[in-house]
């Protein structure tokens, strides 16, 4: 037969797997994404229960990519510790097993009927979610149907004299590792690699199962370059999780490596074990020798997050970067996945909430000390919030743009007029501390009656504005009777303050001039406060974005 007769269909046949991969995985991250996220999250310091959820993130993802991205991402975003990452990045080297389990089941003869049902499920159902569980069928069944296109070149391939030499080459293990490496850092999935290398056995390709351990050793290597990518742009803490996974899988492979080179035995075992089972036996391996890694490793997870601090030390820039005029969650090369680019915005969005905050504070201080370096820091501090508004709300149009499941897209929706509350805030502290200025350069002042007011609306509109931003960072509705009702205390001593005001001019006890102050103070902190409650109320699908 010719080259280019078996070349063609078995890259084809190799196309078809990665693509089915790649959509498989999309579409379960449009259906667990969300709840990948809250899981993960909700991890504790319980090394035991750290690995568990790294285990079903990655299952659920269908990729050890995706769970270690997220992982780096929480980290960077200060929701996990690195002792909570490092037990979940040796759960999802686990987790990563399970496709390789699947696909030496050897199902591949139904593969066109799951692209069949797939298909139909995602062109012709409008509702989004069963949508995206065909596009999971679908990417199932092209998946193994890769797998079964490749099996025609790769039947005639495996009695060519020419191909049978080409694979002895690859019998010696440095080669063969490095072979696994290569090809996983480039395809930037363990996942996909280890699924084609168990659908080749299941073909029947005659490569030696010592050839496939220690391509399974390389693979294992090659996936924690993409983490290490996704680290680049993010703090020093996801920088020494990134550092742990490929010291942890290196380890691995070569504690494992060393082992069955000189203890062929352990390999002889998978052999018996599953007797003329080829796929079987790499997926084992792969499965086995991951969980033995992961024991190995289990009692150390304090210790290794000890060593990563020693590797990458703490400097004092790590204690505070929320004023830096940048983007510090929404770099586009962490942004790996919907799931994670969500969570991004909300975490910036949340850090842009608390400069605001922090701004309106220090405008108020500014206000009633008559501190003009700290009316002239809020301006200043503007600056930095504008920045922010007009980068988040282009990094969310491009979020919106990504395949979102219905909660993710109502989510951004949603966080964009929780961007414009935020940015109205910080306005009206700027408002505020132009008033100082003014105050200053014109000298001019206020009754005590007139003080004492001010001071009353703005302890109220700080208290509501921290609470409704640790509300929404949090995503805790049980505060929202309590913002809600602090926010109406507001609208009321608004308006009988404004009343006292008049009444106060009527009888000649305040100046015009002052009085147009005091009257656009009531003015900027009533607002804050309205905003502050369309932030709160932002948890809740339901609510509605009349009120400013």
């Amino acid at each position: 037969m010719d080259l280019m007769e078996i070349l063609l269909p078995a890259l084809g046949g190799l196309g078809l797997f990665l693509f089915g991969m790649k959509i498989m995985s999309g579409g379960l991250e449009l259906v667990a994404g969300d709840r990948m996220q809250s899981i993960l999250q909700r991890a504790t310091a319980n090394r035991f229960l750290a690995v568990i959820v790294g285990i079903v993130a990655t299952v659920a993802l269908n990729s050890s990519t995706a769970a270690t991205i997220m992982t780096v991402s929480f980290v960077n975003s200060s929701l996990m510790t690195l002792t909570q990452a490092i037990g979940i990045i040796m759960g999802a080297n686990v987790g990563t097993t399970f496709s390789a389990q699947l696909i030496a089941f050897r199902v591949d003869s139904f593969a066109p009927l799951f692209i069949f049902v797939g298909i139909l499920m995602h062109l012709f159902v409008k509702k989004r979610s069963i949508k995206n569980i065909g596009q999971i069928i679908l990417g199932f069944g092209l998946l193994f149907f890769g797998i079964s296109v490749l099996g025609g070149p790769f039947g005639e391939l495996r009695y060519n004299d020419s191909f049978r030499e080409f694979l002895i080459n690859f019998d010696n293990p440095v080669l063969a590792l490095l072979a696994g490496f290569v090809f996983t850092a480039v395809v930037q999935s363990s996942t996909a690699t280890t699924g084609i290398l168990v659908g080749l056995h299941v073909l029947g390709v005659p490569i030696s199962f010592e050839t496939s351990a220690f391509i399974i050793l390389g693979t294992n290597i090659g996936t924690s370059i993409t983490t290490l990518i996704a680290s680049i742009p993010a703090n020093r803490n996801s920088k020494r999780a990134a550092v742990f996974h490929i010291m942890f899988d290196i380890i691995g492979s070569t504690v494992f490596g060393t082992l069955i080179f000189f203890l062929p035995g352990i390999l002889h075992w998978f052999e018996m074990t599953w007797y003329e089972d080829t796929a079987r036996q790499v997926a084992m391996f792969h499965t086995l020798y991951n969980v033995a890694t992961m024991m190995f490793f289990l009692p150390f997870v304090n210790q290794a997050a000890l060593l990563m601090q020693k590797i990458i030390p703490i400097k004092t820039d790590e204690i505070d970067t929320t004023y830096e005029k940048k983007l510090l969650y929404l770099d586009t090369k962490i942004m790996q996945t919907p799931s994670v680019a969500v969570l991004n915005a909300h975490q910036e969005l949340c850090r842009m909430g608390r400069i605001a905050n922090e701004n309106l504070t220090l405008a108020l201080k500014a206000f009633f000390e008559k501190s003009e370096d700290k009316a002239k820091k809020t301006i200043e501090n503007e600056d930095i919030i504008n920045y922010l508004n007009h980068n988040i709300a282009a990094k969310l149009v491009w979020i919106n743009n990504m395949p979102l499941s219905n909660s993710e897209a109502e989510k951004v929706g949603r966080m964009f007029r929780t961007l414009s509350d935020i940015e109205r805030i910080g306005d009206h502290a700027e408002n505020i501390a132009e008033y100082t200025l003014a105050m200053r350069e014109h000298d001019l002042k206020f009754s005590e009656a007139a003080m004492e007011e001010l001071r009353t609306l703005s302890y109220l509109t700080q208290t509501l504005v921290t609470s409704a931003l640790d509300t929404y960072e949090h995503q805790n509705e049980t505060e929202l009777p309590q913002i809600g009702a602090l926010e109406e205390e507001v609208d009321k001593l608004s308006a009988e303050f404004s009343e006292n005001h008049i009444t106060r001019l009527k009888a000649e006890k305040c100046e015009p001039k002052i009085g147009v102050v005091f009257t656009d103070m009531i003015i900027d902190l009533e607002r804050s406060a309205d905003h502050a409650n369309n932030i709160a109320f932002a948890i809740v699908p339901e609510r509605t974005w009349s009120k400013r």
